[in-house]
């Protein structure tokens, strides 16, 4: 069981036509000698909120601690959501929307 603390996250509602599925979309800032990366969580089993954090229990089994100020999401984010955006526009049958602050807590 991993766990993890993003510099930055939202949370993603994917509807196939078989489900639909909130995750983790969560980023890191690589800093001056690396890369940012991103993960995006195997779904959202648990919700639980702590003062200015949320605490994500995962499918995997992972947890991420995510602080309430780091919601939104880096330009690299923002680049990898158009892209699947994209992929899920071609298909024609997927949606994916961002869920808002306020609205996170429902799972």
């Amino acid at each position: 069981m991993s766990e993890y603390s993003p510099d930055r996250w939202v949370v993603l509602e994917i509807t196939t036509p078989k489900e639909t599925i909130r995750k983790v979309f969560a980023g890191w800032y690589g800093g001056y000698a690396g890369s940012d990366s991103w993960k995006l969580n195997s779904g959202i089993t648990e919700t639980r909120e702590h003062d200015d954090v949320f605490e994500f229990d995962g499918y995997s089994g992972s947890t991420y601690f995510c602080h309430r100020n780091c919601h939104g999401m880096s330009g690299y984010m923002h680049s990898v959501l158009s892209a699947w955006r994209a992929q899920a526009e071609e298909r024609g049958d997927v949606q994916i929307r961002i869920i808002d602050l306020e609205d996170t807590v429902v799972v």
